[in-house]
């Protein structure tokens, strides 16, 4: 009976080992009117400690152009990470860079029957490319005890989550024979500040050096943006949504938005937020005038600003902006709508936004993985895996980002922001792209790019268009030209 057991054992084991071995296919997509052909593959690679022990299975999907082994090897390559905490590589993978994206709306709404198909904007034809899921993501997990558990504080937190991703992309790297291509890093979101902090860590803890870093929608990459400053870096998200829906006077709906908001952003710097570090002592006709002018901005009533103390909330901005109209607007993306119970309240029942996106990508990704690229698991896909508690404490990744650029003089940074994100606003991204080196002298390395739709700026037709060819056009200048000395 024992021996029967054990076979059974090793039968079971040997089939598991057999289902995580990497599933590779073949396929080819046309960009810019061109056939690529290229290779897809889906595994996981383990995250070994330093006694060779497994800690976790990490998820990848990598996409690898066809061509000679010796070109493959210097070929550009793109890792990609998108946020949450806790987000699988989705968004970013089935939306915008690669080869296969959602099917949805010009705009990005759902569309029934839901699915997938050709992107023609994709960048591979310019790098390989490769998603990763962190742990608890899509179908990355962590290496559990024999009781089911696991150490969390190993991999959820800041900090924790740059060191052992760091370690994952060196044997990614080394186990791909890519250590002679230029590579790029492009995060979204929360995963801004992943990147940002990856390109610190592999720089100093790997001597892995980048060419360029992309910011999708960043967050504060650990700066203080808090008081004042953050009241009124509100202000010009909230006219570009009030733009979006109408809600200004006609001079300023005239206006090319970005002329518009402009005029906005001059008026936050150099009024309102000088006004507002005066605080309480702010004097009434001054603060009135302001009310007035914001309201005037923004799209709703003056009175919401008085009676705030000229710090209207972004719950209580997208609760109020169409209220007459009888919606809410959306949080990561304002464009869309939703519906509350009550039209009272200071705000949105639900994220109109994110419940629509969830609706076409969730069916689409399992779909794409069994369909596509014949992945065949038990796993369920993680859209938002339990990552909590999370340890947000010593957030000093901008600081690395700034450091590793100053390290090595090839690094680039382009920043993509959409107007309409109300999450990681596109003057929060202005302001943090301002203020990571303060004395000026890497600015020109920066590279700002700005959308008309929301967080992730992509779902929308033109911007998916626009905003990867900002890609192809960073990774092409970002790269030395052959035998050029990397040197100030």
């Amino acid at each position: 009976m024992k021996n029967l057991l054990l076979v059974v054992a090793l039968i079971s084991f040997s089939a598991l080992k057999a289902q995580e071995a990497p599933v590779i296919s073949k396929h080819k997509v046309s960009i810019q009117n061109k056939t690529i052909n290229y290779t897809a593959e889906v595994g996981t690679l383990p995250l070994k400690d330093e006694s060779g022990n497994d800690r976790a299975e990490i998820q990848y999907t990598y996409y690898k152009k066809d061509i000679s082994e010796k070109a493959s090897k210097e070929r550009p390559l793109l890792i990609s990470f998108n946020g949450g905490p806790g987000s699988g590589s989705v968004w970013m993978h089935l939306a915008y860079t690669g080869p296969q994206v959602l099917k949805i709306s010009d705009e990005g709404y759902p569309v029934q029957p839901y699915g997938y198909k050709t992107n023609p904007y994709s960048v591979l034809d310019v790098a390989d490319i490769v998603y990763v899921n962190p742990v608890n993501t899509g179908y990355s997990r962590p290496v559990r005890d024999e009781d089911g558990k696991f150490d969390k504080s190993e991999f959820f937190g800041v900090n924790k989550d740059i060191d052992y991703l760091a370690k994952w992309v060196n044997q990614f790297v080394t186990k791909k024979d890519k250590w002679l291509a230029p590579k790029f890093l492009i995060g979204e979101s929360y995963g801004t500040a992943r990147v940002s902090g990856l390109a610190g860590a592999l720089q100093n803890q790997h001597w892995m050096y980048l060419n360029g870093v992309i910011l999708v929608s960043p967050t504060d990459l650990g700066l203080d943006i808090s008081g004042p400053v953050e009241v009124a870096n509100r202000l010009p998200y909230f006219a570009a949504a009030a733009w979006y829906h109408d809600k200004l006077d006609q001079k300023y709906l005239d206006m090319p938005v970005l002329d518009y908001l402009k005029t906005v952003e001059d008026f936050t710097i150099n009024q309102l937020t000088p006004a507002l570090l005066k605080g309480g002592f702010l004097e009434n006709r001054k603060k009135t005038n302001l009310a007035q002018q914001m309201s005037e901005y923004s799209g709703i009533d003056q009175e919401i600003y008085t009676d705030n103390n000229l710090a209207v909330s972004y719950n209580l901005f997208w609760k109020s902006l169409k209220k007459e109209d009888g919606f809410t607007i959306g949080r990561l993306d304002s464009r869309y709508l939703g519906l509350d119970e009550r039209a009272a309240g200071e705000r949105p029942d639900y994220n109109a936004e994110l419940t629509s996106w969830l609706q076409a990508f969730t069916p689409a990704i399992n779909a794409y993985y069994k369909d596509e690229l014949n992945y065949d698991t038990d796993l369920k896909y993680n859209m938002f895996g339990n990552v909590y508690p999370w340890d947000r404490t010593n957030n000093n990744t901008g600081k690395q980002l700034r450091q590793a650029m100053a390290q090595n003089p090839s690094l680039n940074v382009m920043i993509q922001s959409g107007l309409f994100d109300g999450a990681t606003t596109y003057f929060n991204a202005k302001y943090v792209m301002r203020h990571i080196d303060a004395s000026g002298r890497l600015k020109d390395r920066f590279n700002f790019k700005t959308y008309e739709s929301g967080h992730m700026m992509y779902l929308r037709k033109e911007d998916l268009e626009t905003a990867n060819n900002d890609i192809r056009d960073f990774i092409s200048k970002s790269i030395p030209e052959d035998g050029k000395p990397i040197k100030y």
